[in-house]
């Protein structure tokens, strides 16, 4: 996880306020992608969400804040079950809540939420901010699992290889 998001000042005025709550450092005591707390996770998807938002003329703060809250739960996704649908249709509806408890969110911000699951649920987002929170939290979920993967197979590439080779 980048930590570039700490001296971005701009980005920081958007997320402080949230990062200050309890209800968002709670996040720190979940595992997400297996190496990876929800978090940090969090954090990945709001600071790259909104570094493309700025760049695609979206709504940066609305998109910086939704991705911070999207994934605003505390229990195990892997092991906790639902009679009313599965985590990916659950889970973004409990963020809407949760984040309703230490915010005023937008309508935008509300959407981006509940709709960030589109591919595994089958209504997709009604604005742009929504794709970018979307591709991003999919971008950083593969990111996180598989890093440790990719560091591995660096190491057992040098070892076979040499330091200076590459692909």
């Amino acid at each position: 996880m980048t930590e570039k998001w700490r001296e971005d000042e701009e980005y920081m005025s958007y997320v402080q306020d949230l990062l200050e709550t309890e209800a968002v450092k709670k996040l720190a005591n979940y595992t997400q992608h297996v190496h990876s707390t929800r978090l940090e996770h969090s954090i990945s998807v709001s600071y790259y969400s909104y570094l493309l938002a700025k760049k695609w003329g979206g709504n940066a703060k609305a998109t910086a804040r939704a991705g911070l809250l999207h994934d605003l739960f505390y229990y195990d996704w892997r092991t906790t079950k639902f009679d009313e649908g599965t985590h990916a249709y659950i889970h973004p509806r409990i963020a809407v809540k949760n984040a309703e408890k230490i915010t005023d969110l937008s309508d935008l911000e509300r959407d981006i939420i509940l709709k960030h699951m589109w591919g595994a649920t089958i209504a997709p987002p009604k604005y742009k901010e929504g794709y970018i929170v979307t591709f991003v939290d999919k971008y950083c979920a593969v990111k996180e699992a598989a890093q440790p993967m990719s560091a591995s197979m660096r190491k057992r590439w040098q070892r076979y290889f040499g330091k200076e080779s590459s692909i």
